[in-house]
């Protein structure tokens, strides 16, 4: 590894936060979805969905999480595509900078700009009326899991980024990524759900995430979710690293 890749990767991601700071667009864009579904299931839908806890933006919340996640990393393969459109990779390799700086820089930014949509989020989910007794550990367990997905997801969005003929291809990957809360236990038990729809639900990585991070802030005990929770995102996370880098590869040789 290029003992310069910790400096050449700080570097590229000042570059990227200061592109994202100079167009704040980006994380409202991201967070504005997100709250709409908050705001319309609580306030519209929320009187007619059953889950048995007291509050529904409680139950909600962790589902609208996961989507904000979800619809943000579009943004890592929108960005990545224009980098290389735009001719910046072939100027990078020509200069003596590590190669693998210039992805994780896209990483990194993805995960910062994530992370202050998560936060804007839980803002107005406490301004309508969520509540928690999670204890610093609650949180902090909280966070570890958003990361993790948020990685997972983002080397995800890695790969149309280096491999999509079009802006619109390299952003649409994440609309079955963005759906797939609905068919979970995100917004309603999947007790209440049809046999097989009810069997995908309980079975895909989703509904763990969602379920552990409840019972976090709920201070319950959660069992075996958290473990089921913490091996998706991470085989996602391995798995889309290395196609990622084999696609990177393949573009820059």
């Amino acid at each position: 590894m290029n003992t310069h890749f910790v400096s050449d990767t700080a570097v590229l991601l000042g570059r990227s936060l200061r592109h994202i700071a100079r167009s704040p667009d980006t994380i409202i864009t991201t967070a504005i979805m997100p709250i709409a579904f908050l705001l319309l299931f609580v306030y519209v839908f929320g009187g007619a969905i059953e889950t048995g806890s007291d509050s529904y933006v409680n139950y909600l919340l962790p589902g609208i999480l996961l989507i904000t996640i979800a619809s943000g990393i579009s943004y890592t393969a929108y960005r990545l595509f224009l980098d290389l459109q735009g001719g910046i990779f072939e100027r990078f390799q020509s200069m003596p900078i590590a190669r693998s700086a210039v992805l994780w820089a896209h990483v990194l930014t993805s995960l910062v700009a994530n992370l202050i949509s998560l936060v804007v989020v839980v803002l107005v989910a406490l301004a309508m009326g969520f509540r928690t007794g999670a204890s610093v550990l609650g949180w902090l367990a909280v966070a570890g899991i958003l990361v993790l997905f948020t990685l997972a997801l983002t080397w995800i969005a890695v790969i149309p980024g280096l491999t999509a003929k079009s802006v619109d291809g390299a952003s649409a990957f994440s609309y079955p990524l963005v759906f797939l809360p609905f068919v979970s236990s995100a917004f309603v038990p999947t007790g209440s759900m049809p046999g097989p729809v009810r069997a995908f639900a309980e079975h895909q990585p989703v509904t763990s995430i969602v379920d552990a991070i409840r019972d976090l802030f709920a201070e319950q005990r959660v069992g075996t979710d958290i473990w089921i929770a913490l091996a998706w995102c991470v085989g996602i996370l391995v798995v889309a690293f290395v196609f990622a880098g084999v696609a990177y590869r393949r573009r820059i040789s």
